[in-house]
């Protein structure tokens, strides 16, 4: 359509379960379907069919500033043991200039699997960015 351009990347909200919504970066809204790939002895071309197979997901990292006292990706990485860990559903939105949703990804039974704190350097003028690795079992996009 005429008039229409793409939406911007730099207005979006982040609902996982913490008490700071607010994240600087986030990467992984990545699924892909991986194939199989089959051939029999009997098959009179010599190469094999391909087939969709399981869908994969990527994991999710989720980036932002440190502040003082906050430490809710280091307790959420702290609910794993044995076998058990606190999972979390997740809302990532993509958001117009009247901050509402133009689309959302829906991500189900997330867990932590990495925290990473920030990179110190003595000659940097930047703001210390903390992160975590969520590992999830599927995603739903819905793009309105």
């Amino acid at each position: 359509m005429p008039g229409q351009y793409p939406l911007p990347v730099f207005h979006f909200s982040v609902q996982w379960g913490g008490n700071r919504l607010g994240f600087s970066e986030v990467t992984g809204l990545t699924q892909e379907n991986q194939v199989i790939e089959y051939r029999d002895g009997s098959f009179p071309e010599y190469s094999s069919i391909k087939m969709p197979g399981l869908r994969k997901f990527s994991n999710i990292t989720l980036k932002r500033g440190v502040v003082k006292s906050d430490n809710d990706f280091y307790k959420w990485l702290t609910t794993i043991k044995l076998n058990t860990v606190e999972r979390r559903d997740l809302t990532i939105s993509l958001l117009n200039e009247a901050h509402e949703p133009v689309m959302v990804w829906k991500i189900h039974n997330a867990f932590p699997v990495k925290v990473e704190g920030p990179q110190l350097k003595a000659a940097a003028n930047e703001v210390a960015i903390e992160s975590i690795e969520i590992a999830h079992e599927g995603m739903e996009v819905q793009n309105e």
